[in-house]
């Protein structure tokens, strides 16, 4: 994307930025470069759970998946050895690699459970014993797909996602240029906790098609498809305010 006047694209919007708090710094950052202010409201909230007996024995499968960097971050301090991994998208293979692991399985473009179910490595998994490393609940595309195929899939939940609380802080219609949205759960989290109309009214940033056709379904005017990164949802947010000044 070219550079120029790049701390001065955004011109003081007020952008509201909710991924996971401990995954929202960068973008926050970012928006902030190109002259944004990035306001922080988590659509989810991460809570811890004892760790899981099955990490005690992560070594005896396969493939271990990390759907999110929070899982990898929930995971890593518990287990010593792993088998071959596999990451839902960039953003979890870099944390993954953070922590000293090599050759990650991931897609190399998207960052949902399609896109890993398309790599050349997840078509023949017949017989693999396969541990999903996720929050609790979440879609079921990924297990069931690989079970599909004849792996013994096993999920193990690793921390739970919770609807956050409402925040302090009221935003008025026209006070918010924008809101950013990372995930399906937490867009239905913020028509929760958050005025609808306020929502509806305001351009929604989303990171995959299947999300925005969500957004649509709750009535939002317009939804921006950005894409999965942080470099992504930023340039979204750039060309868009540049078009429409």
């Amino acid at each position: 994307m070219p550079t120029r006047s790049l701390a001065s694209e955004l011109l003081g919007r007020n952008i509201l930025v909710t991924r996971p708090r401990a995954q929202a710094a960068a973008l926050a950052r970012l928006i902030e470069q190109a002259g944004g202010k990035a306001h922080l409201f988590p659509a989810i909230e991460i809570e811890d759970v004892p760790a899981p007996l099955a990490l005690g024995r992560l070594h005896e499968f396969d493939l271990a998946i990390f759907v999110s960097p929070t899982a990898v971050a929930k995971v890593m301090p518990h287990v010593r050895k792993l088998p071959r991994v596999a990451a839902v998208g960039a953003g979890t293979r870099r944390q993954l690699e953070s922590h000293g692991v090599a050759d990650v399985i991931a897609p190399s473009t998207g960052a949902d459970s399609e896109a890993l179910l398309a790599v050349p490595e997840l078509q023949k998994v017949a017989s693999m014993r396969i541990a999903i490393l996720r929050g609790d609940g979440g879609r079921a595309l990924l297990g069931e797909t690989l079970a599909a195929r004849g792996a013994r899939v096993e999920h193990v939940t690793c921390y739970r996602r919770l609807r956050p609380q409402a925040p302090a802080r009221a935003w008025r219609a026209g006070e918010l240029a924008a809101v950013t949205v990372s995930s399906g759960q937490g867009l239905a989290n913020l028509f929760e906790v958050l005025d609808a109309a306020l929502l509806r009214s305001t351009p929604l940033f989303v990171p995959h098609a299947r999300i925005a056709e969500q957004a649509r379904a709750l009535q939002a005017r317009e939804v921006v498809l950005a894409g999965h990164s942080d470099e992504e949802m930023r340039d979204a947010l750039v060309a868009y305010f540049r078009a429409h000044g």
